[in-house]
């Protein structure tokens, strides 16, 4: 029971991080194996009790606006990394 409620305590805190960057310009990176890597870049628009939304910047093959949600237990098990980008600079988030 006690290692739940520390688990908890880490998302909160990892939620209270995520929600200090709001509207700020952030880079979400997945890795998928064999060497691939999916990376998002955008503007973290929203946060919510279990997950948040980044508006994702357009591309050349995706001009239109879209929008993703992630949740906070991805980036308490690493399987997304999140970083702050400010100027040429990235500030990963932990």
């Amino acid at each position: 029971m006690a290692e739940a409620t520390k688990g908890n305590l880490n998302i909160l805190k990892l939620r209270k991080n995520v929600e200090r960057c709001l509207g700020q310009h952030v880079q979400l990176k997945a890795n998928r194996g064999r060497k691939k890597a999916v990376i998002w870049e955008g503007i973290l628009e929203n946060t919510y009790a279990c997950i948040f939304t980044v508006r994702l910047a357009s591309t050349v093959e995706s001009p239109e606006e879209r929008r993703a949600t992630f949740s906070y237990t991805d980036l308490l098990m690493k399987t997304i990394e999140f970083s702050v980008v400010i100027g040429n600079k990235r500030y990963h988030l932990s």
